[in-house]
């Protein structure tokens, strides 16, 4: 992938996040692609994809996205973002939080993401969840 085609690809990821359409955003992965969050258990197929960041517009119903920079190599990437959402989902705190985290990417040949190892602070959100930004 071209780094132009790569800049386009990471924007539109974006875009499909802030829709708050989590089948959109499933729509970048490759049929049986995955994504696994802090180390947690990955979620396999785009219907799985889907139910995880289902979650997040759950929890944060404002959810934004904003994409800090991507950079790649052959068939890897690493997609850099800041998550900004309000936890006024249900049971939640009514806290606004703010924080930054990656993707690193392997993409299938048709140009879809294949795989996903994203990480962020885990205890700094917990911390803004209790207490807010």
């Amino acid at each position: 992938m071209s780094p132009d085609q790569l800049e386009d690809f990471a924007s539109r990821y974006t875009e499909a996040w802030c829709s708050h359409d989590s089948a959109a955003t499933a729509s970048f992965f490759a049929e049986d692609g995955s994504i696994a969050v802090n180390g947690g258990t990955p979620a396999v197929g785009r219907k799985e994809i889907a139910e995880l960041v289902q979650g997040f517009y759950d929890a944060f119903p404002d959810t934004v996205v904003i994409m800090d920079a991507v950079r790649g190599a052959g068939d890897h990437a690493v997609y850099l973002w800041t998550y900004e959402g309000t936890n006024t989902g249900p049971g939640g705190t009514g806290n606004r939080v703010r924080f930054s985290g990656w993707e690193a990417w392997t993409f299938s040949p048709d140009g879809l993401v294949k795989n996903s190892v994203g990480t962020f602070d885990a205890s700094e959100y917990d911390r803004q969840l209790a207490e807010g930004i």
